[in-house]
């Protein structure tokens, strides 16, 4: 058996012209005659192909009266001829052309068994063309598995590509299409994504993220919305992709503090999650506070962080968030302090220079925001020190109201007291006869009652002295820093100003 094959890579226009001759022979041009002979009773066999996705369309220029030709595809007749007669359809083999099912044909050719004339016969030619097959227009196959491409199909030169509308992709079959999936937003530290419409993250869902209020609310103010684009990516209106941010709310505890003139010496103890931002600093025997500000960070006095001139290792500090009992503390694990930040003008090697008596710890992990564990807000521009303004003490140090009755609460308490204009508070120390007394400065403030009983003390060291702005939030005004005589008369507490230091604060956390 001769094998015959063709392959064609670039377009379908090629043609083939084949001359099949059992004699091998080159037909005359334009006669489709061959001048040699082949013997009677002969059979030969031909297979056609081209490269897959053509069809072979071959016509027939001459064939001998004397011989016949069948056209076979899977073993099926597509057609046969005799020479010079009509076929079994009624048409001349030379205006009919034969227009196969796939890129393949096979070609019998038989000779007369009896020819009076020369006892041989001449032949046959034809000739055929791949054409490109446009499946896209081919009907459903019939075992039921549905059209080539489930939306779009679009011919290719031998081939054919499928598509998808606008929103779709193509799933890995490379026939079917499915939504276009965004997949799970990425989730919002302290906040979530609520979907507003649509299904599963598809295309054209909606989504929202919210953070997690009171305690966290969106930067900028406003929640962001997202949607699903066709390009698979989540998008806010602006075509922006965009993850918010959820940033602490700061100074606005979710339950208030509800007779405000108490004193903190044999005074009031704090409900839960009244003063959220209260810390308690155990360092060795000593206990001290602090002020939660961010979420690894908490602000305190220097002194309550230097020992004999030295800066205690973060190691040294036991530190508790969200206690009001210090029986609690056996529950509650310390938080691991990695950073001791001091002012690095503190120096107060006799504990009579108290000026710069600020620091900074910083805690390993963050914290999360709740009821019970809040921010305090630092200083802004328009907050204000105004002799009389009432502000809030809080802490774990000495109460009672004698000297002799004075002992170490196990309860936080607070206590309500006035700025004191810084004059006054001058000349209260002139009046004191010890004269190893501190220095004021202007990086300090009084405040307190003259008749006394209402003073911080020993224990409250660090924590902070809050006042409350025109909206309602608390800011860090000072730090319990140092006193005389505290809650007697005539004497006032003595703090940190905190809003001579808010460059200082904010560097230090920036850059750590």
């Amino acid at each position: 058996m001769d094998i015959f094959n063709a392959r064609i890579g670039w377009t379908s226009f090629i043609i083939w012209f084949l001359h099949l001759l059992v004699c091998e022979c080159v037909p005359l041009p334009d006669s489709g005659q061959c001048p040699q002979l082949h013997p009677v009773n002969l059979q030969k066999q031909w297979e056609i192909s081209v490269p897959d996705g053509f069809q072979i369309n071959l016509t027939f220029t001459h064939v001998d009266n004397k011989s016949s030709i069948t056209v076979l595809y899977d073993e099926k007749v597509l057609g046969k001829f005799c020479g010079n007669e009509n076929s079994a359809d009624g048409h001349h083999p030379g205006h009919q052309p034969i227009l196969s099912p796939g890129s393949r044909l096979t070609l019998i050719f038989q000779s007369d068994d009896y020819n009076p004339d020369r006892k041989q016969n001449v032949g046959f030619s034809a000739q055929y063309q791949a054409i490109d097959i446009d499946e896209c227009s081919a009907p459903e196959p019939e075992d039921g598995s549905g059209p080539l491409c489930s939306q779009i199909c679009l011919n290719t030169l031998g081939s054919y590509r499928c598509a998808c509308h606008h929103g779709y992709k193509l799933r890995s079959d490379q026939r079917t299409c499915m939504l276009i999936d965004c997949g799970e937003p990425e989730p919002l530290l302290n906040g979530g994504v609520t979907l507003l419409s649509g299904f599963q993250n598809q295309y054209l869902s909606v989504v929202q993220y919210h953070c997690n209020e009171p305690f966290y609310s969106p930067y900028g103010g406003n929640n962001v919305s997202l949607t699903c684009e066709a390009d698979g990516q989540w998008r806010t209106n602006h075509d922006v992709i965009l993850r918010p941010a959820c940033l602490p709310v700061c100074g606005r505890p979710t339950k208030q503090i509800e007779n405000p003139f108490q004193r903190i010496i044999g005074g009031n103890e704090a409900a839960e999650h009244t003063i959220p931002w209260q810390a308690l600093i155990n360092v060795g025997d000593s206990r001290g506070g602090g002020m939660i500000i961010a979420d690894r960070w908490i602000l305190t006095a220097a002194h309550v962080v230097v020992t004999n001139g030295q800066v205690q290792t973060p190691e040294a500090l036991s530190i508790y968030l969200g206690v009001t009992d210090v029986h609690q503390i056996i529950e509650t694990p310390s938080l691991n302090a990695t950073a001791v930040h001091v002012h690095p003008e503190y120096n107060n090697p006799d504990n009579l220079n108290f000026d710069h008596d600020i620091a900074l710890i910083k805690i390993k992990d963050s914290v999360t925001f709740q009821a019970a564990i809040m921010p305090l807000c630092l200083p802004s521009q328009g907050d204000t020190y105004d002799t009389g303004m009432m502000g809030l003490v809080s802490g774990f140090g000495i109460a009672g109201k004698g000297y002799r009755q004075r002992f170490l609460p196990n309860k936080l308490k607070y206590v309500h007291i006035p700025v004191v204009e810084q004059e006054r508070c001058s000349n209260s120390l002139k009046g004191i006869r010890n004269s190893r007394t501190p220095n004021l400065t202007d990086n300090m403030f009084c405040a307190g009652t003259p008749e006394g009983w209402k003073d911080s003390c020993q224990g409250d060291d660090g924590s902070g002295f809050t006042l409350q702005s025109e909206n309602g939030r608390f800011w860090a005004a000072g730090i319990v820093s140092w006193g005389v005589k505290c809650g007697q008369k005539g004497t006032y507490g003595f703090y940190t100003k905190v809003a001579n230091y808010v460059d200082w604060i904010n560097k230090i956390m920036q850059e750590n």
